[in-house]
């Protein structure tokens, strides 16, 4: 059931979810449709920061409907959960869905099946696309020694997504020292224990490179020169090439295949094709983007989201 009723019962996380970024489109109304979220009870939810208890998961559920014949399929016109922080570090585990975090001077992409950690008090911002299965870890500074200290995101164990998925299920105020509280332990502990994954993109701070970055970003098909694009923006390509690897420690065609790869899961865990997706990326062949992405991320585009396809 989707009906408005039942959506002003879920509780201020659920209408948070719904108002940035998880919903259906009606498309003769044009208009979102509000989801359920199914895992969380909502009169328990509240702040994660007030709840008094190291660990604290939820679960929620949605959809975003994105395709590359839109205006607005890119990393900054897809619906948000917009810039916002915690004082509790946050996990969060797409297993379904594709979702992109943003800090100040990165992006990060999380396929399904992975998971991305941000720090306590790291200002970010989420951005969802497709059928979205998602579970939040919300983790106290103090219990989180042992995980990183900058954002990244992370691979993920059979037995962490289980965990993330059973934790969703226990009450917020759950009973310290109990069955509960070794369950949260485990959980820490196999989280610690995650190799961090390379799906990331670092964000120059300089004016003018961010200017190319959002040109870029508008028309990722552009296959300009690294001389072209100095010339647009007022530079020397020697600066351009000598600011860019300060900034990011990257070649200015390293980074801008960075960006191919991430769009190119985004696209393809929205359920866009292999042949659509090297079309709006610019590529002369869909043959020349399948070794493009296998070279940098060890599989071919169909069986690399094949293995991130969550069991029925």
């Amino acid at each position: 059931m989707v009906g408005s009723d039942r959506f002003d019962s879920i509780g201020q996380y659920g209408q948070n979810i719904w108002k940035y970024g998880q919903f259906s489109r009606d498309d003769d109304q044009n208009r979102a449709m509000p989801l359920w979220n199914e895992h969380s009870p909502s009169f328990e939810w509240t702040d994660p920061d007030l709840v008094p208890r190291p660990v604290v998961s939820i679960g929620a559920t949605g959809i975003v409907m994105e395709s590359l014949d839109r205006q607005d399929a890119d990393f900054r016109h897809q619906p948000a959960i917009d810039f916002h922080r915690h004082l509790k570090g946050e996990l969060l585990l797409a297993l379904r869905g594709v979702m992109t975090c943003e800090v100040e001077n990165g992006f990060w992409i999380v396929p399904p099946q992975s998971a991305i950690w941000v720090p306590g008090g790291v200002e970010h911002k989420f951005t969802t696309t497709g059928l979205l299965e998602c579970y939040v870890v919300f983790i106290d500074p103090h219990a989180a020694l042992k995980l990183p200290l900058t954002c990244c995101s992370l691979s993920t164990t059979p037995l962490l997504r289980e965990l993330m998925v059973r934790s969703a299920s226990l009450p917020m105020l759950y009973a310290e020292g109990g069955m509960e509280s070794h369950l949260m332990t485990l959980l820490l502990d196999e989280i610690a224990l995650q190799q961090v994954g390379n799906l990331h993109l670092p964000m120059p701070t300089d004016v003018r490179l961010r200017k190319i970055v959002d040109m870029i970003m508008d028309d990722p098909a552009d296959r300009g020169t690294i001389q072209t694009w100095a010339r647009r923006v007022g530079m020397s390509e020697r600066t351009l090439a000598r600011l860019l690897v300060h900034e990011t420690g990257m070649s200015f065609g390293r980074w801008r295949q960075q960006l191919h790869l991430m769009l190119a899961v985004r696209w393809l865990g929205a359920g866009s094709s292999v042949q659509q997706v090297s079309d709006a990326l610019g590529y002369e062949s869909a043959s020349s983007f399948v070794t493009m992405f296998r070279k940098n991320l060890g599989a071919p585009p169909g069986r690399y989201m094949a293995e991130r396809k969550p069991a029925a």
